[in-house]
């Protein structure tokens, strides 16, 4: 998928946060790039983070293009002489091609990338605050369980869900991390359900 012509915006569209820290001190510096052009954009959007620059970019790509994206943006900030401390790629397993996956994974490792993934679907980052979840389940089921425990209809690119699930965040760190656990050998691209949001999640909360 070509990513969109008016994604080379200037880093200013997308920053959060200020540009410095106690006594005029550098904050770190950190990127996130989107899958999705509104729904994960949205939620990490709404962290209040004030002790670090965040960057968040949805770019409405599929799984490789994001990190070769991630790639350009990391050298992009390199000869900009304003380097990040951590690059993060979000996106799901879908219907991608397994070898699209599996090499989106490898390409980041090797460019020191790190990767936010949902299998199948973000939403069972979202589902996690409400209940641990162990089996794969459609994306019209993740919607319709949603939908029952927040008590209204679930809409995908909500601006308020961060601000629907911030009291139960605790519990869905809680629930990832123990559906992580219960893979002895991990393999993203067939680990369904599974997530590392959470770990995003608590860099995030780090630099609040």
């Amino acid at each position: 998928m070509t990513l969109k012509r008016r994604q080379t915006k200037p880093w200013s569209d997308f920053r959060l946060g200020r540009t410095s820290g106690k006594k005029g001190k550098p904050k770190k510096r950190f990127l996130i790039l989107c899958e999705g052009e509104k729904t994960e954009p949205n939620y990490f959007k709404s962290f209040r983070v004030s002790s670090a620059e965040v960057y968040v970019l949805g770019l409405g790509a599929n799984t490789t293009s994001i990190v070769e994206e991630a790639i350009k943006r990391k050298l992009q900030a390199k000869k900009e002489k304003t380097l990040f401390n951590e690059v993060w790629c979000v996106f799901d397993r879908d219907s991608f091609p397994a070898k699209n996956f599996n090499k989106a994974f490898e390409r980041a490792k090797k460019t020191d990338i790190k990767i936010a993934y949902s299998n199948e679907a973000f939403e069972i980052w979202y589902l996690l605050h409400f209940c641990y979840q162990n089996t794969g389940i459609s994306r019209s089921l993740y919607k319709n369980k949603l939908s029952k425990y927040l008590k209204k209809a679930y809409k995908k690119n909500s601006t308020t869900i961060y601000e629907d699930l911030l009291s139960r965040q605790t519990t869905a760190i809680k629930n990832a991390k123990r559906l992580l656990e219960t893979y002895s050998a991990p393999n993203p691209e067939k680990d369904n359900p599974s997530t590392t949001v959470h770990l995003l999640v608590q860099l995030l909360n780090a630099n609040m």
